[in-house]
């Protein structure tokens, strides 16, 4: 009912909301999802909208009775699914076809005046980022992997690590609609290594989200591997489990609803994109490092004036390779976005590679982001891995093999 969706918000909006998350739009080619925080500006509290519009970000502040009214007319209108912390409680709203709208509130313990003391600090213009594994906070992994003391506390030499992680499970945020719940989640996580991001992945998924999660770590080196199986079973993750493998040889059981890689050298990170696709995983998150291939057979007389400069051209290959997996992903039917990530060993390998599976795509679309790539390639005199990996899958396909 849109009566207890605006008792909700007159209850919560105010100085001791944390934030509301708004997703799941009922039009996707704009803002697929929306923040709101409070916000500290010249002594008065205010409430800051941050719109998520593709790789864009624009942010508003508006004052309280203007912020209920908008949040309100949003769910009506154009998203289907709200959250929202607040100090006393967190509360969900779903937003059916017809419109049918269900608000589930759960009362959480009110701290007092010290959660007020602290929401003055979070609420701060030029605030500390407010991340979604909290400083303070302890988290059992964390602290094994030496991110975190035992208090909560971030070990100063592991912060940006801590960043990372943060940043990472941000991403995952972002496409949580696209992830069941009436069903066990199958992730694959290729390249693991130390598995930092998969354990933040099953520890936010499963602890925090309440997600029934499978998520399975592939590596090659046997004694990461079987550390973190030992973690794994420490902290009771009875559904995370970690494998020595070879990506291009990794054949997995059953259907996958989101791949992972993050870091796989060169063209590993092809092999992971080749399986992720034919699995048709809904989700793929990739991180690409140390594109070679094409910086060894890039060849444009055109463009030699600039690929003289060997630095140059290791950079202009590295934004070839990835700009081209990610159309190649669109020409298979992803929506895919490539996003800035916070590389936390200092260099410029940067990029995430994002792609959600498309619903009734259109046949245009993934023709002309096919012919795009034929077209590119054929110019620069390159064929990358993952364009033979694709190319030959979909022949087999053809021809029933």
């Amino acid at each position: 009912m849109q009566e207890e969706l605006r008792n909700l918000l007159e209850d919560t909006v105010n100085d001791g909301l944390y934030r509301i998350t708004i997703s799941n739009p009922r039009n996707k080619d704009r803002a697929f999802k929306i923040k709101i925080r409070p916000v500290m500006v010249k002594g008065a509290v205010l409430f800051q909208e941050t719109v998520y519009e593709g790789t864009k970000v624009f942010h508003e502040n508006r004052e309280r009775n203007d912020m209920i009214d908008r949040i309100e007319e949003l769910l009506v209108c154009d998203f289907k699914q709200g959250e929202v912390e607040h100090r006393t409680c967190r509360a969900a709203v779903l937003v059916s076809k017809k419109g049918r709208i269900t608000v589930s509130r759960k009362r959480t313990k009110d701290t007092g005046t010290g959660a007020e003391a602290a929401g003055q600090l979070r609420m701060a213009h030029n605030r500390t980022k407010r991340y979604i594994l909290q400083e303070g906070i302890p988290v059992p992994f964390l602290v094994d992997l030496g991110v975190q003391t035992k208090e909560g506390r971030v070990v100063h030499a592991r912060y940006d690590k801590f960043r990372q992680i943060n940043r990472f499970l941000e991403f995952i945020e972002d496409i949580l609609p696209t992830l069941s719940k009436e069903r066990t989640v199958q992730i694959i996580d290729f390249g693991c290594g130390k598995s930092y991001l998969t354990f933040a992945m099953y520890y936010y998924l499963h602890e925090l989200k309440g997600y029934e999660v499978e998520i399975t770590g592939l590596d090659l080196k046997e004694d990461v591997i079987d550390h973190c199986n030992a973690l794994s079973e420490k902290y009771g993750y009875a559904k995370l489990h970690f494998r020595k493998g070879d990506i291009a040889a990794y054949e997995g059981q059953g259907p996958v609803d989101m791949v992972v890689t993050l870091h796989a050298c060169d063209t590993a990170t092809d092999y992971a994109l080749s399986k992720a696709v034919g699995w048709q995983a809904g989700v793929i998150l990739s991180v690409p490092c140390c594109q070679h291939e094409v910086n060894r057979q890039i060849q444009c007389d055109k463009l030699a004036p600039v690929l003289k400069y060997g630095i140059v051209k290791e950079r202009i290959s590295a934004l070839v390779t990835d700009a081209l997996r990610a159309q190649l992903l669109e020409a298979e039917g992803y929506a895919v976005d490539i996003l800035e990530f916070i590389d936390m060993e200092h260099t410029p390998k940067n990029l995430l590679i994002r792609a959600v599976k498309r619903q009734g795509e259109k046949e245009t679309r993934q023709e002309q982001a096919g012919q795009g790539v034929a077209e590119t390639t054929a110019f620069l005199h390159i064929e990358p891995t993952l364009q033979k990996l694709l190319y030959n899958r979909n022949n087999d396909k053809i021809n029933g093999n």
